[in-house]
């Protein structure tokens, strides 16, 4: 007879918020577009392929991105039309950089690297213990300096139990004290208030915020693991 394989349960008994107890805080900013819908339903489908699962998540990036960089400063300057006229135009200020957490992160980078091509991207492995769920960093790709950086846009598409996310907040601060901003897919409620919590001035934006974490610590409905679900292995 096979052997049964046994998850561990880590969640099970864990107090979680509900999604209520989380959606008014102002420093969260959760998606609510008809386009976002759609997109959020193909990425659901466990039949949806890696490569539409993939495109899917760089449209849903550009969605985030909009709202995380909408007060970014401008240099402003002007530029000769067609018609022989200038325009006025501007583009982002120096000191906007993007660290992508591992691996599951490296599919949320196509579309920053189009929409803000002159921002460094910097990479953080982080690894989660599945019978504690605690991370653990064991990759980092970072600035030699931070006082050139004014704000740091982490991309991840799961925020669970927010533990990676945190792990890597934390390495931030330790050279860093600028504005911080974390762009995920989905995102549960306890992952939210654990990010929320460990720093005071970390910003959260999510394409959806589901309703809580299962007993092994998966976004309920969620849509599975996502480096999985991009990169085609189980």
């Amino acid at each position: 007879m096979a052997e049964q394989l046994v998850h561990p349960t880590p969640m099970r008994g864990v107090p979680q918020p509900r999604r209520e107890d989380v959606l008014g805080q102002p420093r969260l900013r959760v998606l609510d577009h008809p386009l976002v819908t759609a997109l959020l339903t193909v990425a659901r489908d466990e039949r949806t392929p890696p490569a539409e699962f993939e495109r899917v998540l760089h449209e849903l990036t550009r969605f985030l991105l909009y709202e995380a960089l909408r007060e970014e400063p401008l240099q402003t300057f002007r530029v000769p039309s067609p018609t022989g006229e200038e325009a006025d135009g501007g583009a982002l200020r120096a000191g906007l950089a993007v660290l992508a957490i591992l691996r599951a992160g490296l599919g949320m980078l196509a579309p920053v690297r189009q929409l803000v091509p002159a921002a460094p991207i910097y990479l953080v492995g982080a690894r989660r213990d599945e019978e504690t769920l605690r991370s653990t960093i064991y990759y980092k790709k970072l600035p030699g300096r931070f006082d050139v950086l004014r704000h740091v846009v982490i991309v991840d598409p799961m925020l669970a139990t927010g533990g990676s996310a945190v792990a890597t907040v934390e390495l931030l601060r330790q050279t860093y004290s600028g504005p911080i901003s974390f762009l995920g897919i989905i995102g549960a409620p306890y992952g939210v208030q654990h990010l929320l919590s460990a720093d005071p001035d970390v910003r959260i934006y999510l394409a959806a915020l589901d309703e809580r974490l299962d007993d092994r610590g998966f976004i309920v409905p969620g849509l599975g693991d996502a480096g999985d679900r991009l990169f085609g292995t189980q």
